[in-house]
């Protein structure tokens, strides 16, 4: 299905429409502050190797990113010893930035894997945000990609729904995307380093 959800003014009962499908398992389609991306709740296993399968990626280890609704929840699934990592996050989150942080215990679990890493995501996007908020949990994420080499990221949602309805169980209609990604931040070594330059500008 095809939802509509202004970013200014998420409607709750839409809201709470596909949390109760994140809650039942299901893939949803939604917008970030950068592409398009697919999802779904952090604790369906069953449904993240689904996602990981259709991508390509190995379900054991698959390639996805977590988004939290605020810095707060993030202490739940990471270890955030250092401050300057700390002031960073603070400095640039909400925004279109993914940061490789060092996980904590509860990923190696969700996964049934050894990562030791993981990514983190808060988007500067109510709709999502409030998705988030809603479920209680951080939902798990991943950049849809458009087999075209030229365009790469689809940005109408209305094409998105058209190529994607088979696999997900929503595609939430908050207007066009972006057609470049997040930003992605390694902060697990001795120095912070940019490892994809996306849309956001790192403020250090």
């Amino acid at each position: 299905m095809l939802i509509k959800i202004y970013n200014e003014n998420p409607n709750h009962r839409k809201i709470r429409q596909v949390v109760d499908l994140l809650e039942a398992g299901g893939i949803i389609i939604y917008p970030t502050d950068s592409v398009y991306a697919m999802g779904c709740d952090i604790k369906s296993t069953k449904t993240i190797e689904k996602i990981a399968r259709f991508k390509g990626t190995n379900p054991n280890n698959p390639d996805m990113s977590l988004i939290f609704h605020d810095m707060s929840q993030l202490s739940e699934y990471t270890v955030i010893r250092d401050n300057t990592i700390f002031k960073l996050l603070k400095r640039n989150l909400p925004g279109p930035f993914t940061f490789i942080v060092q996980a904590n215990s509860q990923i190696p679990k969700l996964f049934k894997n050894k990562k030791k890493t993981v990514g983190i995501r808060i988007p500067d996007n109510n709709i999502v945000l409030e998705l988030v908020r809603e479920l209680g949990r951080p939902i798990i994420t991943t950049s849809i990609h458009d087999q075209d080499e030229v365009v790469e990221y689809t940005t109408d949602p209305e094409l998105i729904f058209e190529k994607f309805n088979g696999i997900a169980d929503a595609v939430i209609d908050g207007g066009f995307g972006n057609n470049e990604p997040s930003t992605v931040v390694d902060c697990t070594a001795e120095e912070i380093v940019v490892v994809r330059q996306g849309l956001g500008i790192l403020e250090w």
